[in-house]
């Protein structure tokens, strides 16, 4: 597939290729119970078909009265119900002008002083809320939706206020789900069958998105044509869900038992937090599973780069590259060169940035730290689109490899127990 590229050369020195290629064979015996739907956590395998059936129309359709009225969404969720319109939008548009409606996000924690700044914001802000949670319990996004409900209704009445608030929840069941029957709120299901991190490519990820004026047809058929090249009746070695998931199992087996997933692209923040809550999530359990991590470089290259060039050697690296060079800023030459940077004058800060990839990367492998190159040939709606599916599929079919169901969670529930006794919860 040309939007997207997987290069494991820079790994070879630290592994046998002989046991690469068993594993190999493995991922791709995990990929087709993938396809049949008979491993682990099979009853959550909808995302797998949501490229070919979402009904992106009915999206359109769904949000234009909202979208024609507000000059800001507020988007209240947590953990995939959030991450994934988030990353995405911060991806696509401009660093420093907001969308049109600007999108805003609630209830992805407890912090006072977030909220409040929020709050007192929207007081002079023409908004909606779109409410994302298939239970309608959660604690972080319950707090602030019973928040922002009460803000909407006072500022433009009750029935106004039916008309300014989108529910993404549950068909038929939950506190959500009865509350935008009673209300009659424009609502958007939530199947069954797709748990909150890999619902990006759904209602939870597409709402917002299309929301923000990003072509989310776009975004489709990007992850259409990523599952299509990345059937288990490809080629192994041409498989780049197959050779993801083989390759950092073995690293995995190796020691390496942290991956560092960098970018060079400020833009990519929010996709990389998408990506930890998927990995983390998917194979942090029964004792196992590689820990995920992010940087963002060159930035985090001034913090963190010290560890990761010459620290404990539990690591490994997957590169995310943006080939394609943006908006050109062009570097000038100036008469006295007091930085001493004349030698690069006429150079774009594109070029300059690749060279620090290129060149941390070298580092790093002469270092003692494996790297994994994802390359994406542009960075558009078509190639987030590819790239959110390969992560997907990539991480059910290492979760599988891994021997963990990758699908359900069961470690999260831990810290709600206690939580809730320290509150008081009633039970």
């Amino acid at each position: 597939m040309d939007a997207i590229n997987l290069n494991i050369e820079n790994t070879l020195n630290f592994i046998n290729t002989e046991k690469l290629n068993l594993l190999m064979q493995e991922a791709q015996k995990a990929l087709v119970t993938l396809e049949k739907g008979n491993g682990l956590g099979n009853d959550f395998l909808g995302w797998l078909n949501l490229p070919e059936s979402i009904d992106y129309k009915e999206i359109y359709t769904g949000i234009s009265e909202l979208r024609s009225k507000v000059d800001t969404v507020v988007v209240v969720g947590i953990g995939g119900s959030y991450l994934g319109a988030r990353a995405v939008i911060s991806a696509l548009s401009n660093s420093f002008v907001p969308t049109k409606p600007e999108i805003l996000f609630a209830g992805n924690s407890l912090d006072e002083n977030y909220h409040n700044d929020l709050f007192n914001y929207l007081q002079n802000r023409n908004f909606g809320i779109v409410v994302i949670s298939k239970s309608g319990t959660t604690t972080e996004p319950a707090i602030a939706f019973r928040i922002l409900k009460k803000m909407v209704e006072s500022k433009y009445g009750i029935e106004e206020a039916r008309s300014r608030i989108i529910a993404i929840t549950d068909k038929e069941r939950g506190a959500l789900r009865k509350l935008a029957d009673k209300e009659g709120y424009k609502s958007f299901i939530i199947a069954d069958d797709i748990g909150g991190r890999f619902s990006v490519l759904s209602p939870v990820g597409l709402v917002p998105i299309a929301l923000a004026g990003i072509d989310i047809a776009k975004i489709l058929e990007g992850a259409k044509d990523m599952n299509r090249f990345t059937t288990s009746d490809k080629s192994i070695e041409d498989n780049i869900v197959i050779k993801y998931a083989a390759i950092r199992n073995l690293l995995y087996q190796r020691g390496k038992n942290i991956e560092i997933l960098t970018s060079y692209s400020p833009k990519l923040f929010f996709l990389v937090e998408w990506w930890k809550q998927l990995y983390g999530e998917s194979e942090g359990k029964g004792g196992k599973g590689i820990f995920p991590a992010g940087v963002i470089n060159t930035t985090d290259l001034h913090s963190l780069g010290q560890y990761i060039q010459d620290g404990e050697r539990m690591i490994f690296e997957t590169v995310l590259d943006i080939k394609t060079e943006g908006a050109r800023v062009a570097i000038p030459e100036v008469k006295d060169d007091l930085d001493n940077l004349n030698y690069l004058a006429g150079k774009d800060m594109h070029y300059v940035n690749r060279m620090a990839m290129q060149g941390t990367l070298l580092a790093h492998v002469e270092g003692g730290v494996p790297n994994i190159e994802l390359s994406l040939s542009t960075l558009d709606e078509y190639s987030i689109g590819a790239l959110l599916f390969f992560f997907e599929k990539a991480c059910a079919v290492s979760g599988y490899v891994l021997g963990v169901n990758p699908f359900d969670q069961p470690g999260v529930e831990a810290y709600k127990s206690k939580m809730f006794e320290l509150l008081g919860k009633p039970k």
